[in-house]
């Protein structure tokens, strides 16, 4: 299980969050760009310190700052899957994978990235260079790389912003595979909750660095509804709303087929969801 409590100040944001994820469950942090998502999956990794707060993964402590406890981010059993990827473009994808392998013994890497590669539906695409690869395979690639030394803990930042809704799909099945089958406890942050709800167990609404929401997203939709005045009721808050997502749709293109069946059409690129969400969370 993790758990983790932080306070600090960054700029204008005043960061203070304190919650926990079980093994093999996924969470996902939503709010606006500035809400503090981000600053809460490098607390976690160990990427940024926060002024007061703990960290705890199982019984490892990870972060104490009262105690002067400080675990090295590459000590922490934490995969990271950043934003960009962070691949080696000049390197295969076996070889990013492997790079990290750096106590195996050199004759066995390849053959370890690679298994590790099929499990992520890759086998034939281990050598392969990143600038080679579509959206979702490199996405595949980072999270294979995050989850090479088999981690309790991967945390993704904006995991489907350059993903089409197809390798979307792809990211929630993969994700829910690891809750499943590895036991592997998820944290995401994203602001297009339409691609990652399917695969939540909690969804926690972050608003000027605070908890504003924590609930399972049948209860966390209700709320959002709640949040979005009906003026601004359009396709993309929607998305949060009763009539548009319950049942909750297994794949983005059940969540647009629900909204058109009630004669509305998918997020357009003129109403991002990102400004309905800020929207919906700050009223």
């Amino acid at each position: 299980m993790l758990r983790i409590a932080a306070e600090t100040t960054l700029g204008d944001l005043k960061l203070d969050v304190a919650t926990e994820v079980a093994a093999g469950e996924c969470l996902a942090l939503a709010g606006p760009s500035g809400a503090g998502k981000s600053s809460v999956l490098r607390v976690i990794a160990g990427l940024l310190r926060p002024q007061r707060g703990t960290v705890w993964c199982g019984p490892d402590l990870w972060l104490d700052t009262e105690r002067g406890i400080d675990v090295p981010p590459d000590e922490r059993r934490c995969g990271f899957v950043f934003q960009d990827y962070a691949l080696f473009p000049h390197l295969t994808a076996w070889q990013n994978v492997a790079y990290a392998l750096t106590r195996v013994p050199r004759r066995e890497r390849r053959d370890r990235a690679v298994a590790l590669l099929e499990r992520f539906g890759l086998s034939g695409r281990a050598d392969a260079r990143p600038r080679t690869l579509s959206g979702g395979e490199l996405q595949r690639v980072a999270i294979a790389a995050a989850m090479v030394h088999d981690p309790p803990l991967l945390v993704l930042d904006e995991p489907t912003s350059q993903l089409d809704p197809v390798a979307g799909d792809e990211l929630v099945w993969q994700l829910r595979r690891l809750n499943e089958d590895w036991g592997t406890a998820v944290v995401v942050a994203e602001h297009r909750l339409e691609r990652c709800l399917p695969a939540a167990d909690r969804v926690i609404a972050m608003v000027d660095g605070r908890i504003a929401c924590d609930a399972a997203p049948g209860e966390f939709l209700d709320w959002a509804a709640a949040q979005v005045p009906p003026a601004l009721a359009t396709p993309a808050a929607r998305l949060f709303s009763l009539a548009g997502l319950r049942p909750l749709p297994a794949s983005v293109k059940e969540a647009h087929a629900a909204l058109r069946a009630r004669g509305s059409g998918p997020p357009t690129a003129g109403d991002p969801d990102d400004v309905v969400l800020n929207r919906a969370l700050r009223g």
